[in-house]
């Protein structure tokens, strides 16, 4: 294999024609996360990692020989996209840096950048992220990995196929952190219904009790109301007592409901019909939905197809999130798309002391 030259490679499309380039890899932040995507990077042949950059060089060495990447190692990453030049960036950092580091690789050149989610902590950043990315042809996806499950795909396929009739209701179940959690949910959401934008939202939040994830402060319990342009409804709780699915999301169409958690694990699901009928029930370990989700940012890089993991599907549902803590700035339904809006109004709401502790059986933040 040879590696990728970008002054003589042609270009098809926004994609790259010759398939059989070797594409040199950098990772930006070196925890956890990055181990887990780095299992999906070692198992892919048409990559090979050069750099591991880290604030800390134990973490960025641990990486490298946990890996057996040989990759140079910077605490810089700055110095690192100056003097390796990857075409392809990992970027596996808390959310308040997603931004920057993006417009860095931007700017320094990276052909596709695959970041964590959630995309930014404030709304105008998510924006800036996706004009960044429209503007340079920079390729910029997110690990909603889930897409891949074979479950999930599963259930897509049940509904297209009109196996339940047509969808009416979603119950939709995710853990605490609307922000970090929820947009998994939202996302799986949108993908049962073909990517349906939302219309409109209406938001509550149990601000009690405040998480602080990744440095981006949240509320502890979210629910609220949800309609989609389809005339889907869909009930969203995020974290708090009661929830029978911890995540996931119950889809109720006319003809039957199917029951699915986060990794496409299908719980339930009837056709009433059909008394007889069971779903298939598929379950994909966690670490082949990363390595789907890289091999898939990869094929489209070559190809120049519109990533399943986009930045624009990330951004639908990162404007329902922001949209239903406008509606609890507002006190109000907010219709999408949403405009007037570019900071985190929960975060502004809890810097102004809007969030009072509990008169009693509480705890204040």
């Amino acid at each position: 294999m040879q590696h990728l030259n970008k002054h003589h490679l042609n270009k098809r499309r926004d994609g790259w024609l010759n398939t059989n380039a070797t594409f040199r890899v950098a990772f930006i932040g070196c925890g956890k996360r990055a181990h887990e995507h780095a299992h999906g990077v070692k198992a892919d042949g048409r990559l090979e990692v050069v750099a591991l950059a880290d604030i800390s060089e134990d973490s960025a060495n641990a990486l490298n020989e946990a890996f057996g990447f040989g990759a140079a190692v910077y605490t810089d990453y700055r110095r690192m996209l100056d003097e390796v030049k990857p075409d392809i960036a990992i970027i596996c950092l808390w959310t308040p840096l997603h931004l920057p580091v993006f417009r860095d690789c931007a700017e320094a050149g990276v052909r596709a950048v695959l970041s964590e989610k959630p995309m930014a902590p404030g709304w105008g950043e998510c924006l800036e992220m996706a004009r960044i990315a429209e503007e340079t042809g920079c390729q910029l996806t997110f690990s909603l990995q889930r897409r891949f499950a074979r479950g999930n795909q599963t259930v897509r396929r049940l509904i297209r196929e009109g196996r339940i009739g047509r969808v009416v209701r979603m119950d939709l179940y995710s853990p605490p952190n609307l922000l970090d959690c929820g947009i998994h949910t939202f996302d799986q959401a949108m993908s049962f219904m073909d990517e349906t934008p939302a219309k409109w939202v209406l938001g509550a939040v149990d601000a009690s009790e405040t998480l602080n994830w990744f440095n981006v402060p949240s509320e502890s319990v979210a629910a609220g109301l949800v309609v989609f342009r389809n005339g889907v409804r869909a009930n969203i709780q995020a974290g708090g007592p009661d929830m029978d699915i911890w995540g996931g999301v119950r889809v109720i169409g006319t003809e039957g409901f199917l029951e699915v958690m986060w990794d496409g694990e299908i719980k339930g699901g009837a056709v009433y019909a059909d008394p007889s009928w069971k779903p298939e029930v598929e379950v994909t370990p966690h670490a082949e939905q990363v390595a789907g989700y890289v091999r898939h940012a990869v094929d489209c890089l070559i190809s120049g197809e519109e990533p399943e993991v986009s930045y624009k599907k990330a951004l639908r549902a990162s404007e329902i999130i922001y949209a239903f803590y406008e509606s609890v700035r507002r006190n109000a339904r907010v219709e999408l798309p949403l405009e007037g809006v570019t900071d985190n109004p929960f975060i502004t709401m809890l810097q102004k002391g809007r969030f009072t502790a509990p008169a009693e059986g509480g705890k204040s933040s």
